[in-house]
């Protein structure tokens, strides 16, 4: 996923010249290309993550797009108040990305993991939150916050990550994608948990039980045309992330079905708990003691179908 964000910023970049792109003392060499085509467009901003998001928020003030990259937890909990007060209240289009989210840095421990910061985050007024599911969606995901005049936050993976799409997907914030059709569960996945939620829904047919698949790739604002078809058609919908069952997807579409009528569908929600993990491992053992497996999830929702 970052070097599908490397390669976009640089395409960005050349296409407008007020891009500039802002690092905390990671990626200079992910973004040499960046440099070479923008001169004098890069700042390394040391690690001073709070300053480089006031720096963005002056940028953006004199008419430049800013875009400020780093560690995920670094560029959110560290810096809360600087998007709170400097980006938020003056309503100010800075792209905040945060790279390496959710458990993705699982075996550095838990000062590296990142399970709350969508929930977070979506509490402040005007601010996008997006969790692009592929490095596909990465480029759209950029381009689309590139074309608001609002600020947008956006948490991606880190390398590796599985590719869905096969081409760039006409991305739209706050509009989800239907990644695969079915007729009797609904999964909601938020950023890279998509390919668990595919292999999830192939586990499913196998025992008779379709499955819609579908990227809910922003958090805020939520689809609320997609929850009120899949709440009004499935027996169950199940939200999956790789962040906190309180505040992120789930959190988010538990609140939005508050104030609905009856639904016909039961919600069910696959994330973290509600808890830190004191436990250093690599990312896929990280998932499995959250229950964040094809297995898990196929197996809770046929019994909650069945």
């Amino acid at each position: 996923m970052r070097n599908a964000f490397a390669s976009e910023i640089t395409k960005l970049g050349v296409e407008d010249e007020r891009v500039v792109l802002l690092s905390a003392d990671i990626g200079n060499r992910l973004f040499e290309d960046f440099k070479a085509k923008c001169p004098g467009r890069f700042y390394n901003c040391g690690v001073a993550e709070a300053n480089m998001v006031g720096v963005a928020t002056g940028l953006a003030m004199a008419g430049m797009r800013p875009v400020c990259y780093t560690i995920t937890n670094f560029i959110t909990y560290r810096c809360i108040e600087q998007i709170r007060v400097d980006v938020c209240y003056h309503h100010q289009p800075v792209i905040i990305v945060g790279t390496g989210s959710g458990l993705s840095y699982a075996s550095l421990g838990g000062t590296h993991h990142s399970c709350e910061e969508m929930g977070m985050l979506r509490l402040l007024p005007g601010l996008a939150v997006m969790a692009p599911a592929d490095a596909m969606e990465v480029r759209g995901a950029l381009r689309a916050a590139l074309g608001q005049t609002s600020p947008v936050y956006m948490r991606i993976g880190k390398k590796g990550e599985p590719v869905i799409h096969e081409t760039t997907p006409d991305l739209m914030i706050g509009k989800a994608i239907v990644v695969r059709e079915g007729t009797d569960v609904c999964i909601l996945s938020a950023g890279n948990m998509l390919p668990t939620c595919l292999q999830a829904a192939d586990l499913l047919a196998a025992n008779g039980c379709s499955a819609r698949v579908v990227s809910f790739h922003t958090i805020k604002p939520l689809d609320e045309a997609c929850l009120a078809e899949a709440f009004g058609k499935f027996a169950v919908v199940a939200t999956v992330e790789e962040h906190s069952v309180l505040g992120g997807l789930g959190g988010s579409v538990a609140e939005w079905l508050s104030d609905q009528p009856a639904p016909r569908a039961r919600l069910i929600r696959f994330g973290t708990k509600d808890e830190f993990l004191h436990e250093t491992c690599e990312q896929e053992s990280a998932r499995k003691i959250f229950g964040l497996t094809a297995e898990n999830i196929s197996a809770r929702l046929k019994a909650l179908w069945q």
